[in-house]
């Protein structure tokens, strides 16, 4: 069978390599120069950054991968846990470490606000109830409204429809606690208080399998990839513009390439945004109807400023981790900036217009502090993050652009982080929401596709199999399950089960159910 994936992200790389280990013919197209996707990988003058996911869990996912070709992962890429997982920063500068020993995590509660720590054991059992709950539907398909209704008992029983905030504001009382062990949601593109607890399973993640980082970057682990890709026989071509995918009577045909070139195939797999996958790609299907409507109505995810510096020096007494959270002094107020949608009107500054470095929200990542080699000797590489809302239809959100980098330098320049910074950089590259709507594809510049809400969830996401047209198949962030590379990893596992089951089908095989 002829499979074609659209795109090179963690989903598409996923999907080509299962397919192309059951023996399928599979080209992935990507429209950039080098593959990546999300995780696409900047090389400036000595320093790599990462372009998207910088926190990898669950590599068993990844071993997988390599093990359809009789290899092992650790033969082509070095993954070294990362701990503390996260440093919170508190508007006062105090840090809050989240460890990988359980012990020291509760610890580190105790010693936040002594009276949370029975609390916090209690939010960490639900956590595992929640994950034992609903890990198995992670990686089957929920085409089938049945399917979404097995799951709710266990809806009702570990209230896990009630937000993620709720879980954990019923287990801590102190302030700042409750902001920083609710973050999560934010990882995937969510409001703390919209995302249903059966998120929290991103929690248990984390526990269970540790949080990783691959020398090199996680650049290095997408090159693995698709070197993996190539040894089992299937083709990347970059700089490979999709303009659509072609549909007779109902069934893909094949892709038409930006500059008119038609490739045919028997199957698509779309890596591409399912806003932009129905309503771009298959915008000559009427049969898509349907998906088209529900792509347009979707609520998108916060958008993002990402910021990457480098610096002419290193701070060997910073207090900054390799993952830190600078956590904004009013928390609700921030996140009502970030998650606000204008889809008509004018926006101005988002969310960062009047707001100071402590009122907002910021991801800050320095690989530099696990792994020199991603900067020139004596440098600092790093990478900020600052949520902000979707940027609309048809808004330039560029002016945005330096409020941000000033409100970044000023947070970091506090005492105790990197001060100074300003007067050692040596490389900047920024993008922000115009670049996620523009080159990645992605409806109102939204960094993580749509929201994960409960009514975005499940049955209620975009499927894996479009609906209405045979033969195209939907993996990333945006279909079922979500976000989070662990979870764009189980779409590619999906989707090419599926594409196996259909194959096995035209073969005349039994296939189950």
């Amino acid at each position: 069978m002829r499979a074609l994936v659209v795109g090179s992200g963690f989903g598409g790389l996923a999907a080509a390599i299962r397919l192309a280990a059951a023996g399928h013919d599979v080209t992935v197209l990507e429209k950039r120069d080098r593959i990546g996707g999300r995780a696409y990988q900047y090389e400036l003058d000595g320093f790599r950054f990462d372009g998207g996911p910088t926190v990898l869990t669950a590599p068993f996912m990844l071993e997988e991968l390599f093990a359809l070709a009789g290899e092992s992962l650790e033969d082509h890429v070095t993954l070294v846990p990362i701990d503390p997982f996260y440093r919170a920063f508190d508007e006062h500068g105090d840090t809050f470490d989240f460890h990988a020993d359980h012990a020291a995590f509760a610890d580190e509660v105790a010693r936040r606000s002594p009276a949370d720590r029975d609390g916090f054991e209690r939010l960490h059992h639900r956590i595992g109830r929640i994950f034992d709950a609903f890990y198995p539907y992670t990686e089957r398909p929920m085409m089938r409204l049945s399917v979404m209704l097995r799951m709710l008992p266990y809806l009702v029983q570990h209230r896990a429809m009630l937000g993620v905030q709720h879980l954990v504001n019923s287990s801590v009382r102190d302030g700042f606690l409750r902001d920083a062990l609710a973050f999560h949601p934010l990882l995937i593109g969510g409001h703390p208080s919209h995302t249903p607890s059966l998120y929290a399973l991103i929690v248990e993640f984390e526990r269970r399998w540790g949080v990783h980082y691959a020398i090199g970057g996680t650049g290095a682990l997408v090159t693995a990839l698709g070197a993996l890709l190539g040894r089992l026989g299937g083709t990347i071509r970059c700089d490979a513009d999709v303009e659509r995918v072609l549909v007779e009577h109902g069934r893909a045909r094949g892709v038409r390439l930006a500059g008119g070139e038609e490739i045919a195939a028997d199957v698509v797999v779309s890596n591409a945004d399912p806003g932009y996958t129905y309503g771009t790609l298959l915008a000559d299907a009427p049969q898509a109807a349907a998906g088209r409507l529900q792509a347009a109505f979707a609520k998108p995810s916060m958008s993002l400023h990402v910021l990457y510096m480098g610096a002419d020096r290193i701070w060997p007494d910073t207090q900054l981790a390799h993952h830190n959270m600078l956590l904004a002094r009013d928390s609700r107020r921030a996140l009502g900036r970030v998650f606000r949608f204008p889809r008509t009107r004018r926006r101005t500054l988002g969310g960062v217009d009047g707001a100071r470095p402590e009122d907002l929200f910021l991801y800050v990542h320095v690989p530099t502090r696990t792994d020199p080699t991603v900067a020139p000797p004596g440098c600092e590489g790093l990478y900020v993050l600052v949520a902000v809302p979707p940027a609309g239809r048809g808004v330039d959100s560029s002016a945005e652009a330096s409020v941000v980098r000033e409100a970044v330098l000023d947070a970091l320049d506090r005492e105790g982080r990197l001060p100074g910074l300003r007067e050692h950089l040596v490389v900047e590259h920024a993008i922000g929401p115009d670049h996620f709507r523009d080159t990645l594809n992605t409806p109102y510049g939204a960094a993580f596709s749509s929201q994960p809400t409960l009514l975005q969830s499940g049955w209620f996401r975009p499927h894996n199999q479009v609906r209405g047209v045979s033969g195209v198949y939907l993996v990333g962030a945006g279909t079922h399950p979500g976000a989070g590379v662990p979870a764009v990893l189980a779409s590619g596992k999906i989707a090419a089960e599926l594409i196996e089951k259909r194959a096995a089908a035209h073969r005349g095989e039994t296939v189950p159910a």
